[in-house]
Formats: C-alpha cells, structure tokens, sequence
C-alpha cells in the first residue's frame, strides 16, 4: 500500500440503511431509487434516472436521505444485469427518500474520508467487477450479499486534501473524456445520417424508368414464423431476429441446431447466398442480407426474401426495404399493442416502386455499397474511439484508487 494511504472495511467508515416499502399515506412524494434503465457507467444519476414512491411520515423520518449520502443499488434487475450501482445525492433542499431495492451510506466521519471520494472509489468498485462477484440470482433478480459488500476493503488517503485533489483531478479529466465522447457519438450519428439522407433520396425522388407493384408480386416468401427448432452445442448455424440488423447479419448470438435435422426441418424452402432476411416482430423490419453459402437454419420471426431475379436484384431489394418510404408502409400496417409486428399477408401488400432496368438499379447499388462501406470506416474509427476512452477511464480510476495519481 502507497504510504500515506491506509485500509479499513467500509462497514468501518460507513453507516448503511436500508430502503423503504411502499406507504399507503404519501405526505411526501420525492423518493429517490437507482434505476437500471437510465443509469450509466459514470455514476451520474439525473432527473430521468428518480422514481418516486409515497411513504408514510413515520417510516421516512428514519430514511430521510442527507446531502453527501451514497445510494448503493442492492437488488433488482434480471438475471444478466448486475447490481451494485452508486449514486451521489448531493441535494441540499427537498425531503427525498430510497426505496426498498437501495441502501443508503453514510460517511461516519467526515474529516476522515470525503464522501465525494468514496463515491468514485465504490463506482469503481463496481465497473471493476467486484461487485459482480458478490452477488446471487438464486430468487430470479440480482441480490447483492450485503455482508461481502460492508467487508470490502477500502483503500485512501489519510489526507483529505489529498482525497479532494484526487476527486478533483478526475472531475476534470472526466469532464474532457465526456466532451470527447459526447463529438464522437455526433460524428457517428452524423456519418450514419448522411447514409440514411442519400439512401431517402434515392427511393423518395425516383426517375423515369420506375415501374410500380407489390411485394407479394415480385418476391417469393420462405417463412419459418411459428416454429422453434431445438438447439445444441454445436452443429448448424441458427439464425434468428436477434442476429438480423439493419443492413447487416449479427454473428452474436451464436446458436446452433443438429446437422441431421436440416431436410426435415427445411421444408418450406431452402435459402442462398444473397437472399434478403426480413424481421416480421421484435424487432419489426429489420432488414439484411444473407451473406453466407453454408447451410444455415433460420429460426421463428424471420421471413426470407427471394425476388424474381428478372425483375428484381437481391441488393436493391435489401436497400429499397431499409428505405424510411417502405420502412413507414410497413410500421403503418403492423399490429400489436406491445410488440408490434406484421403479418405475411399485410406484408405482401406493401407497394414498391424500383427500376425497370436491372441495370439501372445494379448501378443505384454500387453506389450505396460505396457510400456504406465509407459509413461503416468512419463508423468503425468513431467507435474504436469512444472505446479507447472508456479504457481511459477504467485506468485513471484504477491508477486514482491504488494511488498512482
């Protein structure tokens, strides 16, 4: 250990309370809990990320929460999400409760340990995988052993004026990481919308030469809709909606079936390289193409796409079904009140409009592959970025939490 640093274990330096259940009389209304929809990596909880709950007046005046309190996240979620979440509550008015699913620590003394500087150190705690060790799902969610949590050890300063020279030098680092990030996802965005922006214009302002009809008059449906094959361990490719993207086939996840169950299994068509996959729900119309010539298996929810060859190529179809004109026809005639999805029938009565000439619209296809792959280079580079600058900040935490700052 770094010398001027010392250890304890946090229930040490650290009072814990637990939430609260639901009142049945709400004098107050603003009750704070941690929420795994909206939280992120940073430890930053905003207004998106409050729910509020009622609570009696007797039970809140023993959890009403205090300016410097660290809100952990001690359950909830599912199976695959970890919990452990730390927020800082760092309101000076208002009367603001936690619920249930959260306890509440407080530093015990404070001219000990900064309570800004714990709450970095328990968020990297957390990111760092700690908290994802001392956990269980035995009930069906994701329940932190609060006794392996108050046993950890916790390292820092014994300067607070060093404790605050860490916090703030990570602040400010932190702040620059966030503005470096906040360019990268615009020029992502940016890169994808220009794409989006000429693949409209093609399909939106169509020249002399189109010709007009419907999806069920140009293209022969191979649909698996209804039907779960059995997995294995190995085998045959499966396909299913979660691998079909827009605009391309996702390796994960990967799932196979038996070798020997592909005739009998198959029987409503066999599918090629090049066919157009399309997803009929959850998500609905995703569109890609099939960009292998191995035997592969496609699960329920996918509609395999296979346009007459003489009036239609495969790639215009697969650009011409991502378009937001087709996209909105067939969003406009799905069904279904949580998870919208369309039928085969309503599909095949999608209009479409495309080139005549099969020549013409090979040539609209070279140049959106172009203009994709350039989207695909930029987006890869913006992403490898925003990637280095998560890396960034896994190691300044590390270098700030074992005193290398």
């Amino acid at each position: 250990m770094k010398k001027g640093w010392e250890v304890k274990p946090l229930s040490e330096i650290c009072a814990f309370s637990n939430g609260l259940w639901k009142g049945k009389k709400p004098p107050f209304v603003n009750v704070g809990v941690i929420r795994n929809t909206n939280f992120t990596k940073e430890g930053n909880l905003d207004d998106s990320d409050i729910a509020y709950l009622d609570v009696e007046a007797r039970q809140f005046e023993k959890r009403q929460l205090q300016f410097g309190d660290i809100i952990l996240e001690k359950s909830g979620g599912g199976p695959k999400q970890a919990v452990g979440r730390v927020v800082l509550f760092d309101k000076e008015e208002g009367d603001f409760s936690f619920s249930n699913f959260t306890s509440a620590l407080r530093v015990l003394n404070p001219d000990e340990l900064d309570f800004r500087f714990l709450h970095k150190l328990l968020h990297w705690v957390y990111v760092s995988g700690v908290t994802e060790s001392i956990q269980s799902n035995s009930t069906g969610i994701r329940n932190l052993d609060n006794n392996a949590y108050k046993a950890i050890k916790i390292h820092f300063p014994k300067s607070l004026p060093e404790q605050q020279r860490i916090v703030a030098l990570l602040d400010e680092v932190f702040a620059g990481i966030t503005h470096a990030k906040a360019n990268a996802e615009t020029n992502l965005h940016n890169a994808r919308a220009l794409f989006e922006s000429h693949l409209q214009a093609v399909f939106s302002q169509q020249g002399e030469g189109w010709e007009e009809g419907t999806i069920g008059q140009h293209i022969r449906f191979i649909d698996y809709r209804g039907k779960t094959p059995t997995k294995t361990n190995s085998g045959l490719r499966l396909i299913t909606a979660k691998n079909v993207k827009m605009g391309f086939v996702q390796e994960t996840p990967m799932e196979f079936v038996a070798p020997d169950s592909y005739d009998s299994w198959m029987t409503r068509g066999i599918p090629k390289m090049g066919d157009v996959l399309f997803t009929t729900e959850a998500p609905l119309a995703n569109v890609a193409q099939l960009d292998t010539a191995e035997k592969v298996v496609f699960a329920q929810r996918i509609i395999v796409m296979q346009p007459n060859a003489s009036k239609l190529d495969s790639t215009f179809l697969k650009y011409l079904l991502l378009s937001q004109p087709v996209q909105r026809r067939i969003h406009i005639k799905g069904t279904g009140a949580t998870v919208q999805g369309i039928k085969a029938s309503l599909l095949k009565t999608i209009e479409i409009s495309f080139p005549s000439s099969l020549t013409t619209q090979k040539k609209i296809v070279k140049q959106l592959d172009a203009l994709a792959e350039e989207t695909q280079h930029l987006e890869a580079i913006y992403r490898r970025k925003l990637a280095a600058l998560d890396e960034l900040k896994q190691s300044l935490l590390h270098q700030a939490f074992s005193g290398a700052l």
